[in-house]
């Protein structure tokens, strides 16, 4: 490798704590975040605010400013009934690629992806407006303490999501009276674009849900939505105001937390705004100083340095151990009235694994965890998965896949890879390597590894014609598309580099463990 590439990438890992206190406290500088002189008239160039639970996005103009909201377990979980039948199985797709039965293959493996379900799903949205036309000057993102603010000709506006508990909190000063509104997801609309799969996926109300239930009282409004198979999620927002100032406080919640989702949300909320904005920031600002104390960056170009603590501060906003991990869109799943693009799933070809990178090399391991919890907790599904469609031992994993670790479907020659569970173990050992957790090592990182490798080796126990293993069917995301082509008779680097290395990184670490 080339000496100032290593140099550059040296530079990108954690720093000790002694050399860290050296580089300006180890906190972002105010030119880090973000700074716009126009209003953002569109969800994907907002303000991003979370902590791995929680998600929201401050964006508009003042007429109204709009405020979209997120919660990481909002999920549609109706699974793929085709994922079920008696010719789903590995072999039989074998059979039918070499017949050359294309259509039968989409058929069971690819136009399920193209139905709305199961999916990502919004929170809705909180749109404020002025009394008075506000005449907008301007919006920023605070990577320090993770705080956006509108600023309008005689008014400020602050925002955030509280960095540990499961509320967002607004605090506006305006001589202006402010009026709310609580804008639930258009599940009950009209259903003008069809999903189509990828990035199309078309309109909320495809999902079929009943209109929310709801309700309103003196400083106060929220709504119920019942979603798929008895799923249901609530949005409580409530506040009060006073000469020149105005305090609101949210918060989502969902019924896998317990029976009374609306409830829950409505005590959150509560709870938060008799705090008051001032001191729930105190601790909100507690947990990030400490987040960005862990590590820093000094770089002679600025825009790469600005570039580290933007990507940084994002990874502290979605990753959370506790929470669902990073999928597609994190927390920040569209709002514009449509599925979430690809079904905001977790793609484990690339999307999540890269995702979760930079906790080791800047020193996150705790945020990180959150990741390798979901991918242990999951196992149950994932061998159910490789024991039904593949007919082996061991451990692999969809590389398309909902909130509970199932297959949802996709492109065939990559949703079911033979070596998505070796990248994902990979993760398994970066966690060991970096945190040297003996108990970690022997109590989940041997053994994820270790089920990978059986299953591979059961995968991969037929021989060319040079005596090697070899895969009966190979590929490489996302060579040749989903095209017949995209399947290769004899290993890709892809599947050969991930298998040599799980094999490896497995025997290394039963020797550190003795058991070789």
């Amino acid at each position: 490798m080339n000496s100032k590439i290593r140099c550059l990438l040296a530079l990108l890992f954690v720093l000790p704590a002694a050399a860290a206190e050296r580089i300006a406290a180890n906190q972002p500088r105010e030119g880090h975040g973000l700074h716009y002189t126009s209003p953002v008239t569109v969800w994907d160039e907002a303000l991003p605010l979370g902590n791995g639970i929680m998600g929201a996005l401050v964006w508009g103009d003042g007429k109204p400013v709009k405020i979209s909201l997120d919660r990481s377990d909002l999920w549609d979980l109706r699974l793929v009934p085709e994922f079920s039948t008696p010719e789903y199985k590995f072999r039989i797709m074998r059979e039918w690629h070499l017949q050359g039965r294309t259509e039968d293959l989409v058929r069971l493996y690819e136009q399920p992806y193209n139905r709305p379900a199961p999916t990502r799903i919004p929170a809705g949205r909180i749109e404020l407006s002025f009394d008075t036309k506000p005449v907008f000057v301007d919006s920023s993102l605070s990577l320090a303490d993770a705080t956006a603010e509108m600023r309008f000709r005689g008014s400020h506006l602050r925002a955030m999501v509280h960095a540990v508990e499961p509320v967002g909190m607004i605090s506006i000063q305006s001589p202006a009276p402010v009026s709310i509104a609580l804008v639930a997801p258009a599940f009950a609309g009209k259903i003008d674009e069809p999903a189509r799969g990828g990035i199309g996926a078309g309109d909320l109300a495809q999902l079929g849900y009943p209109a929310p239930q709801k309700s309103a009282g003196p400083g106060w409004q929220a709504f119920l939505q019942q979603g798929a198979e008895g799923f249901r999620f609530a949005v409580y927002v409530c506040w009060k105001s006073s000469d020149r100032s105005w305090t609101a406080a949210w918060s989502v919640a969902s019924s896998f937390e317990g029976p009374d989702p609306l409830a829950l949300a409505r005590k959150r909320s509560e709870s938060a705004l008799a705090r008051g904005y001032e001191r729930m920031a105190e601790s909100h600002r507690g947990w990030w100083r400490s987040f960005w104390q862990k590590s820093s960056v000094s770089l002679p170009n600025p825009v790469l340095e600005r570039q580290w603590y933007l990507e940084t501060y994002k990874f502290g906003a979605a990753a959370r151990r506790g929470a669902p991990p990073i999928s597609l869109q994190a927390i920040w799943t569209a709002d514009d009235g449509k599925l979430p693009p690809w079904k905001g799933d977790y793609h484990h070809d690339l999307n999540t694994q890269l995702s979760y990178w930079p906790c080791y090399g800047s020193n996150h391991l705790e945020e990180g965890l959150g990741y390798l919890d979901y991918l242990w907790n999951t196992r149950d599904a994932g061998f159910a998965w490789t024991q039904r469609f593949f007919e082996m031992p061991g451990l692999n994993v969809p590389m398309t896949a909902d909130l509970n670790g199932n297959q949802i479907g996709g492109w065939r020659q990559y949703t079911h890879s033979a070596t998505t569970a070796a990248w994902l173990a990979q993760h398994f050992y970066l966690h060991w390597k970096y945190s040297a957790d003996h108990e970690f090592l022997a109590q989940r990182a041997y053994p994820y590894l270790r089920d990978a490798a059986v299953f591979l080796e059961a995968f991969t126990n037929q021989r060319g014609s040079d005596g090697l293993r070899t895969f009966p069917l190979s590929s490489s995301p996302e060579i040749n598309d989903n095209r017949p082509d995209a399947w290769f008779t004899t290993p890709t680097n892809y599947d050969l580099a991930l298998s040599r290395w799980l094999f490896a990184a497995a025997s290394e670490l039963a020797a550190v463990l003795g058991l070789s």
